[in-house]
């Protein structure tokens, strides 16, 4: 049997999801210690941008490409790769803790009937070589190490920015094209299409840097600071769910218990007062920088550092200074 490390190459209009390049990094750093092949496994139709871009990365790249994988169903992906898994039995398997990664591994593990552990923050292994991963509780307030006990393959679904991902120009993954069996017939959604937002950015799950604003940017309209920010700084915007609320933002830029978590290695909050359901979203930031008027609010308590200060005012003249320094560059 193979016994390889996988990863779940998730990927969106041909394009391969940034966490999956950094988690068949760790992979190979695994199969340093353990000598198993890493193997990234991609899903989808159209897929020669995709292939290409992970063989520097994965020692095979198992390609399923079918019309019917184009866009992410359950019905589609679960069956699909359940049988992949079940004729190859990979010792681990991998992906990013991504809307899809939520939604499809859950699934997977209890048709397999094995272990899982969700939203990771590090994986390592332990002496025995069995899989470890460590998980946030209480927004960041502590982190737990699960271990795997019984059937294979262990899995787990990591967040974005948990590793460095660094390719090797000399390696070239075997492609492996595997015919997958996607029966129409069983087939119970249909995705019938997917609109981008116009002047998206990268997903706020995904960036290095995130800049966000509450409440107190006042009106949608002002959010438009946030946008000249975050083009200075190549950054993401984010928001919380007051805004929200209010209609002023897309829920897809919430940040918080019931919008998403994040793991920048840069988070900028303005005007936001720091409520629980949004500091739980931000426990795992590399470093957060607070801006707020009041010198009591709660986002201080978190931040490792803090201005008391207007964001109107700070806001155009931190992007004017980035403008002029990038200039002079």
């Amino acid at each position: 049997m193979p016994n390889e490390i996988w990863v779940l190459a998730e990927q969106q209009g041909g394009k391969v999801r940034k966490v999956a390049f950094e988690l068949l990094t760790a992979g190979g750093a695994f199969s340093k210690k353990t000598g198993q092949e890493v193997a990234a496994i991609l899903l989808g139709s159209g897929l020669g941008e995709a292939v290409n871009s992970l063989t520097p990365f994965a020692d095979k790249i198992y390609v399923l490409d079918d019309p019917g994988l184009e866009t992410y169903t359950s019905d589609a992906y679960l069956p699909t790769l359940a049988k992949l898994i079940t004729d190859h039995q990979p010792s681990i398997l991998l992906g990013g803790a991504t809307s899809l990664g939520k939604d499809l591994f859950p699934r997977l593990a209890m048709r397999l009937q094995t272990g899982y552990a969700s939203d990771c923050t590090g994986l390592t292994l332990g002496e025995d070589g069995n899989l470890l991963a460590t998980r946030p509780l209480f927004g960041g307030k502590v982190f737990s190490e699960v271990a795997f006990s019984g059937a294979k393959p262990r899995m787990a679904t990591v967040r974005s920015n948990t590793f460095i991902f660094e390719g090797d120009p000399g390696k070239k993954g075997q492609v492996i094209s595997v015919a997958p069996a996607v029966n129409p017939a069983l087939l119970k959604k249909k995705v019938i299409g997917l609109e981008k937002a116009s002047g998206a950015k990268l997903d706020i799950t995904e960036a290095d840097i995130v800049v966000a604003a509450g409440r107190g940017i006042k009106a949608p309209e002002n959010f438009r600071m946030m946008e000249g920010l975050a083009e200075a700084l190549n950054a993401s915007v984010g928001t919380t769910r007051a805004t929200v609320d209010e209609g002023w933002r897309d829920q897809k830029d919430q940040i918080g218990k019931s919008g998403k978590n994040i793991s920048a290695k840069l988070y900028m909050a303005f005007g936001i007062s720091g409520a629980i359901h949004h500091v739980l979203g931000i426990g795992t930031c590399k470093t957060v920088v607070a801006v707020d008027t009041d010198p009591n609010a709660l986002i201080f308590n978190y931040a490792d550092y803090g201005m008391v200060g207007d964001l109107f005012q700070i806001v155009p003249a931190l992007t004017e200074e980035l403008k002029k320094t990038l200039a002079e560059k």
